[in-house]
């Protein structure tokens, strides 16, 4: 069942990128304008892009995450990847801000709640366990994915993964009669 978000639509804004460093890291609070998505229309200011990331060499990023900063669970996992995203090669793009705005990504913001999304560099978005892949390969953790791709091994998680979106919600304790279609008397 999708989950209502916001009646009315919320203009994008500089803030709208979460990427929530340390404020003691060194790009704390420091943007520059974003990479264009092939393709797409005009780039909004949705989700800046960290001034030391471009500096660096250009597109240093190889995933960009859209992940439900409001789910506990969710948000310990963001968490443990954050700490292991030494060489900021992940971008963290909470959709759960008010004002983050879908439209960027091509997919509205149920469906973004309905699994976890990425993008990586080339503009292509990527969905459930593969943004895992993805995400655990950038923060060094590559010797992890190559066994969730073995035949039976791959179509569990997967299995696995669709279960735990399906209901995550219900699991972390956040359902309400909108967001899990529960029957009121």
């Amino acid at each position: 069942m999708p989950i209502p978000h916001s009646a009315t639509p919320v203009a994008p804004t500089a803030s709208a990128r979460v990427d929530a460093r340390p404020p003691s890291s060194p790009a704390a609070g420091a943007t520059a304008p974003l990479l264009q998505m092939p393709g797409a229309a005009p780039a909004k200011s949705l989700s800046p892009v960290p001034a030391d990331a471009i500096a660096e060499g250009s597109q240093n990023w190889e995933v960009e995450v859209f992940f439900d900063g409001d789910c506990p669970l969710c948000r310990r996992e963001i968490n443990w990847l954050r700490k292991r995203d030494r060489n900021r090669k992940v971008r963290f793009t909470d959709i759960s801000a008010t004002e983050f705005d879908p439209t960027s990504t091509g997919k509205s913001f149920d469906e973004l709640m309905a699994r976890i999304h990425g993008r990586i560099p080339s503009g292509q978005l990527i969905e459930g366990v593969e943004v895992f892949r993805k995400l655990y390969a950038a923060v060094g953790l590559g010797w992890l994915v190559a066994p969730t791709r073995l035949p039976g091994i791959r179509q569990l998680l997967d299995l696995g993964y669709r279960f735990f979106a399906r209901y995550r919600l219900r699991l972390t304790g956040r359902c309400s009669a909108q967001t899990c279609g529960t029957k009121q008397a």
